[in-house]
């Protein structure tokens, strides 16, 4: 079932709730936290030019489908044997940041925040559009363009709830300058589609950068954790920090009610292997670019590592264009980055778990197709070579079956009826 219109996008669980449709008409479009399912975008206004801004909404939507440039695949100096399963990539680097608040503060090694830092210190750029807590609800994020050095400190670290950094791009094209922007793979991805668009914005738009994601769970997802966590209300809360302060760092909830403070912690393995990631909304578990093949530069984690032993985190780091392989260097020689180039299966090695969902999407893909379920349309990835030479038998197998019963479980095929009138409470009556 081909997806028509933005209205099918959010109806049938398409959203990636990156923001871009509120970017192109805020007036009449406004991005909602909704627990169940994330942040979506409400219509505020329904008139004759509603028709003409959703479908302009739709044509750069990522949640409604992605395609690669085979230009860019062509490039001669990009490493061959990683373009099939992992697009475009110059060079892989291992490193951290060089301040060590940053390279503690931060998930892994830092490496976003010092890039940015970088950016905006030696470079010249405005400022960096990226996701923060909510100052007021910090269960909640909130997008931000950072100007200061501490800004970007104090907001260092992933947060797995709802974001939607996109729809704050009106501040990039009324820089005075080019900008930063920081985002998941799929917000990566809306800014390549919607600059083709927008060329004010494509001039202001100096380096992007994709964080690693294996989805993005629901706000629903924050509110079971802190709930088994032991706090009454996330009204309680003051702060929330998903990981950092070490690698891979702990879940931390802290609350100060009345004088009372009280502060609790979860493992990594406990807040999002046990919790988060049964949240996580549909159209992540379809998603074609895991590690930000539309980016200048993305980072993740280097699994290959044994995190037990290891307090002090690192990062990798892809150079995907070559404006992002001048901008990593740059830092390192600046001293804002301490990195050393890796060799290419370094990056499997570090992430078999992405490898493995991007492999099974040719075959998710087909399931939808027989089930006559709804279906994002993908261009120029190779997605049946990886099903092909990377699962088993019994995985390709599971692929297209695990679909069929998920199409059920999740109600794909039904459209969902987004309540908005209450969208953003704060109960945690699950």
């Amino acid at each position: 079932m081909r997806i028509l219109n933005l209205t099918e996008v959010v109806g049938l669980q398409l959203c990636c709730g990156c923001g871009v449709c509120s970017y192109l008409s805020p007036e009449q479009i406004e991005m909602i936290d909704v627990p169940a399912f994330g942040r979506r975008p409400k219509i505020k206004k329904q008139d004759l030019d509603s028709s003409r801004v959703l479908q302009q909404a739709f044509k750069v939507c990522p949640g409604a489908g992605l395609s690669c440039s085979l230009d860019t695949l062509n490039h001669s100096r990009l490493i061959k044997s990683l373009i099939q399963d992992w697009g475009p990539i110059f060079e892989i680097w291992e490193g951290y940041a060089a301040n060590r608040d940053i390279r503690f503060q931060s998930s892994s090694g830092g490496a976003i925040s010092a890039l940015s830092l970088y950016c905006l210190e030696h470079e010249k750029m405005h400022g960096v559009l990226h996701t923060a807590a909510n100052a007021k609800r910090p269960y909640l994020n909130e997008t931000v363009m950072s100007k200061t050095r501490a800004s970007i400190i104090n907001a260092a670290g992933s947060r797995y709830s709802p974001a939607s950094p996109c729809e704050k791009l009106q501040e990039i094209e009324d820089a005075p300058s080019p900008c930063v922007f920081i985002g998941k793979p799929c917000d990566v991805a809306a800014v390549a589609n919607v600059k083709k668009v927008k060329p004010e914005l494509d001039k202001k738009i100096g380096l992007t950068i994709a964080c690693f994601c294996a989805g993005t769970p629901s706000t629903n997802g924050t509110l079971t954790m802190i709930k088994q966590m032991g706090f009454k209300s996330p009204a309680d809360l003051s702060t929330l920090r998903y990981r950092g302060c070490g690698w891979p760092g702990k879940t931390v909830a802290e609350s100060n009610i009345e004088g009372e403070s009280m502060r609790r912690n979860l493992t990594y393995e406990q807040s999002w292997g046990k919790i988060l990631q049964k949240y996580r909304q549909w159209r992540c578990y379809i998603c074609p670019d895991h590690t930000g093949e539309f980016a200048d530069i993305a980072v993740g984690d280097p699994w290959h590592r044994n995190t037990k032993n290891d307090s002090q985190g690192k990062s990798l780091i892809l150079a995907r264009t070559s404006k992002g392989q001048e901008i990593i260097k740059k830092a390192i020689t600046a001293g804002y980055l301490i990195a050393e180039q890796v060799k290419p299966d370094t990056l499997p090695a570090s992430q078999p778990n992405l490898l493995k969902a991007q492999s099974r999407l040719w075959g998710q893909l087909i399931g939808l197709k027989i089930a006559y379920a709804p279906y994002p349309v993908y261009k120029g990835f190779n997605l049946a070579s990886s099903w092909l030479h990377n699962l088993t038998l019994q995985e390709k197998v599971n692929s297209i079956l695990g679909t069929f019963k998920r199409i059920y479980t999740k109600k794909i095929k039904k459209r969902q009826r987004i309540t908005y009138d209450d969208a953003q409470s704060t109960s945690m009556d699950l």
